[in-house]
């Protein structure tokens, strides 16, 4: 794998498994064997870890601007996502959306945006923080295909991409029975639409 603007790169994936969800942590180690060609890979497996839900406070924006008022695990997770050059968001697909395990850790993203307003494309959104973003790779496992589903997390991450205001994103769908070959195409597939590209 070639690297993003030629150079190495940091990249976090967040690994938002559950207990029992064995594909996804299949795929996470793919993922960051093969990411470990491009750069340094720090992998967070966010059930693993102790972390509280957002409180709702804006405290990240008042009292500790760019950093939330809980003091645990995120605000590790934060400080890594500020810096890195890849975001990859990994998760089985639960109603089409993000697990909880997951869900809750970007819920606390936002001391990585600004309170204060920008238009983009006519809609109203958060100002980015810092000047540098990562790209955004979101990847869904699904025990098998479902429209549906598949329809609304890739609409969900898009969604999320503007807020979080990368340089270029893309979304791809595993199956429980897509055998290794399959998931390295997919997840190189993946890469290559944020511009890491096969050498």
């Amino acid at each position: 794998m070639a690297n993003l603007g030629d150079c190495m790169i940091e990249a976090v994936v967040l690994n938002g498994a559950r207990n029992g969800d064995t594909k996804v942590d299949e795929v996470s180690e793919t993922l960051s064997s093969i990411l470990k060609n491009s750069g340094q890979v720090t992998v967070f497996q966010l059930r693993k870890m102790e972390i509280a839900d957002c409180l709702g406070c804006f405290g990240c924006w008042i009292k500790t601007p760019g950093e939330c008022v809980i003091n645990d695990a995120e605000r590790d997770i934060a400080k890594k996502l500020a810096y890195a050059d890849l975001k990859v968001f990994l998760t089985p697909i639960v109603f089409g959306g993000y697990s909880y395990e997951l869900k809750k850790v970007l819920d606390r993203q936002i001391c990585n945006i600004l309170p204060f307003f920008t238009k983009i494309e006519g809609e109203v959104h958060h100002e980015a923080r810092y000047e540098h973003n990562g790209s955004l790779v979101g990847i869904g496992v699904l025990p098998k295909p479902d429209a549906e589903s598949e329809t609304i997390f890739k609409t969900l991450v898009a969604r999320n991409a503007i807020n979080m205001h990368p340089p270029a994103y893309s979304t791809e769908i595993i199956y429980n029975d897509d055998d290794e070959a399959k998931v390295i195409e997919k997840i190189k597939e993946a890469l290559v639409g944020v511009g890491l590209k096969n050498e």
